[in-house]
């Protein structure tokens, strides 16, 4: 079997040269890490997100699902529970974690299956991965419906957490009409995120902010959705500041009257 072989070897070469390493940082941490993120991502074996982050010992949670998929709170019950919302209480509210992430990728399989049933999403028929992607991914499907051939399949499409935010996709047109549809899947899952009532208040006072990133597996490249560029954006030391004060910025407060409105 040389899937475990491989496996087993791996862990043999990590007691020689890894090992020590994390001991030293275990023992830094102890009982009182100090994580800086929910970090959600796709169980894509392709994406090595500790690697592109180069985390640490304590840095993040990191939840993996297929899709990287957050399923909205109306899914949320006894009988439906996943650990997506455990893990955002978990971090969010009995560890105090400050910023929410969902990190797409390019060539998702997962994404590459919702877009090949666009169609047929709405049968609840196929196995345990098509069901779960028509569950939960039906809302990105009816985002992506809005990228014509009218606006060249860049949008806009809007979004709504703490405020209505709008997001145009791709606009260089670098990548095909699956990967766009994963980019508005990402940005999807931060509305799911926003959709739990424990993160509400906390999301409108600002004390949990919400970020999206996309990786493109082809070119090793990190992105960023950029609410003030309303686009994703290459992570690279010419944006870092950019970034960081987009991240950071107050949200800007809608009166009541025009959110009604929107």
């Amino acid at each position: 079997m040389p899937g475990i072989e491989k496996l087993l070897l791996g862990i043999l070469r990590y007691r020689v040269n890894t090992r020590w390493k994390l001991l030293e940082q275990f023992q830094r941490v102890k009982d009182n890490p100090e994580p800086t993120s929910v970090f959600f991502t796709c169980i894509d074996s392709r994406v090595l997100a500790t690697k592109f982050m180069d985390s640490q010992v304590g840095d993040n949670f990191v939840v993996r699902s297929a899709g990287n998929l957050i399923p909205h709170a109306c899914n949320f019950s006894y009988e439906s529970a996943t650990t997506e919302a455990g893990a955002l209480e978990l971090g969010c509210i009995v560890n105090g974690v400050k910023h929410v992430i969902v990190c797409g990728h390019s060539d998702c399989k997962a994404m590459n299956l919702l877009y090949s049933m666009r169609k047929e999403v709405d049968t609840k028929e196929g196995g345990p991965l098509q069901l779960w992607l028509k569950r939960h991914g039906a809302a990105s499907l009816e985002k992506f419906k809005l990228l014509t051939p009218e606006n060249e399949y860049k949008g806009p499409v809007p979004y709504q957490t703490a405020r209505r935010f709008e997001a145009f996709i791709d606009p260089e047109n670098r990548f095909n009409l699956a990967d766009k549809l994963s980019q508005v899947n990402c940005l999807q899952q931060l509305q799911n995120v926003a959709s739990y009532p424990f993160l509400q208040d906390l999301i409108s006072r600002e004390e949990v902010k919400l970020h999206a990133m996309w990786f493109d597996i082809y070119t090793g490249e990190v992105f960023m959705f950029s609410r003030t560029k309303q686009k994703f954006i290459l992570i690279n030391q010419q944006n870092i500041n950019h970034l960081l004060h987009d991240a950071y910025r107050k949200i800007e407060k809608i009166p009541i009257a025009e959110q009604k409105r929107k």
